[in-house]
C-alpha cells in the first residue's frame, strides 16, 4: 500500500494511492486518526490496507498538492556517512556506531515541490536516501526485532547547505535549512517490502546520474540503526530515520556540482518510486 498525506480542496488529509486516484482515508477513520502519524500510532495500518480495498478511490491524484509524507514527525534522526564510498569521498574513517544528526520538520518539502536555494550560500548539494518511518515504538529495540517496529519505507533527498555545513564541528545548521530537503513521494508499508530485501537507490540531477548505491552497502544496516537510536531514546510512531547517502555528492566532485535555480533532482529507489522536486531561490 502507498501512503499519502495531502491537501485537497484547502483541507489536510491522508490516503491510499490506487493507480492515479487516491482513496480518501482519513475520511474514514476520522477522529480515530486524523493524520498519518495517528493511523500509524493507533495499530490502524492493516485496517486501512482492507479500507482501501473495499473503497471506491475518487480523487485525482494530480489534483492534491502533497506533503511530506509524515508531516508532523516527532524526530526526524539522519545517519551520515553510512556507505563506504561515502565515507572515502569525505577522507573520514568509518565508526563504531552510526554517525547521527537531526533534521526538523520545516526543513523537508513533498514530491512536486520546490527546493529552496536560500541566499545565504550557493552550495546546496543532494544526498539520495531512504527513509525509514517507524510504526510501532519502542526503547531499546533488539536488532532481531527491528523490521517488526517498521511501518514503511520513502525517499528521501537529504539536501545539504555545504558551506554552513562545514563551518564547524556539528552540521545542525548546513542540514535545517528552510525547505532544502525532499520527503516522498509516499510511504510504501513494510508488507510490500521484503526483510532485508536489497534496494537500489539511484540519484539524478537534471537526467545524468549523480548517485547509486544497493543496500547491502550499508555499513550500518537497518535493524542495527534502529537498536542504537533506541537505545537511547524512545522511538515513537511516525518517526522517521534517514538512513544514509552513498558517494558521488556534488561536494566531492572536481569541479564541485552545486544545485541552482530551475534544476530538478530525483531520487528513485526500486521498491518504492522516484521523488522529484525541483529547485529555486528564495
Amino acid at each position: 500500500m502507498k501512503l499519502i498525506s495531502y491537501q485537497y480542496n484547502g483541507q489536510d488529509g491522508y490516503g491510499a494511492v490506487q493507480g492515479d486516484r487516491v482513496v480518501e482515508l482519513h475520511s474514514v477513520f476520522g477522529a480515530r486518526a486524523p493524520d498519518l502519524k495517528a493511523l500509524i500510532a493507533a495499530g490502524l495500518l492493516a485496517e486501512a490496507a482492507s479500507a482501501a480495498q473495499a473503497a471506491k478511490a475518487t480523487v485525482p491524484l494530480s489534483e492534491v498538492r502533497l506533503l511530506p509524507v509524515i508531516p508532523n514527525p516527532g524526530k526526524i534522526v539522519c545517519v551520515g556517512l553510512n556507505y563506504g564510498e561515502h565515507v572515502r569521498e569525505t577522507g573520514r574513517e568509518i565508526t563504531e556506531k552510526p554517525t547521527l544528526f537531526l533534521r526538523v520538520a520545516e526543513s523537508q518539502v513533498a514530491h512536486g515541490e520546490d527546493i529552496v536555494l536560500p541566499p545565504e550560500s550557493s552550495r546546496l548539494d543532494y544526498e539520495g536516501e531512504i527513509a525509514v518511518v517507524i510504526g510501532q515504538g519502542g526503547r531499546r529495540i533488539a536488532e532481531a526485532d527491528a523490521w517488526k517496529h517498521i511501518a514503511g519505507y520513502a525517499c528521501y533527498n537529504d539536501g545539504s547547505i555545504r558551506d554552513w555545513q562545514s563551518a564547524t564541528p556539528q552540521w545542525t545548521a548546513g542540514k535545517n535549512f528552510w525547505r532544502t530537503g525532499g520527503f516522498g513521494p509516499w510511504m510504501v508499508t513494510r508488507d510490500e517490502i521484503l526483510d532485508n530485501q536489497v534496494m537500489t537507490l539511484v540519484t539524478r540531477l537534471n537526467g545524468q546520474e549523480m548517485q547509486r548505491t544497493t543496500t547491502d552497502k550499508l555499513i550500518h544496516s537497518i535493524p542495527r540503526q534502529i537498536a542504537h537510536i533506541s537505545a537511547f531514546m524512545p522511538l515513537a510512531p511516525g518517526d522517521v530515520i534517514v538512513t544514509g547517502t552513498p558517494g558521488g555528492v556534488g561536494a566531492k566532485r572536481t569541479p564541485p556540482v552545486w544545485m541552482k535555480a530551475g534544476d530538478v533532482v530525483e531520487v528513485e529507489v526500486d521498491a518504492i518510486g522516484v521523488l522529484r522536486n525541483g529547485v529555486r531561490a528564495e
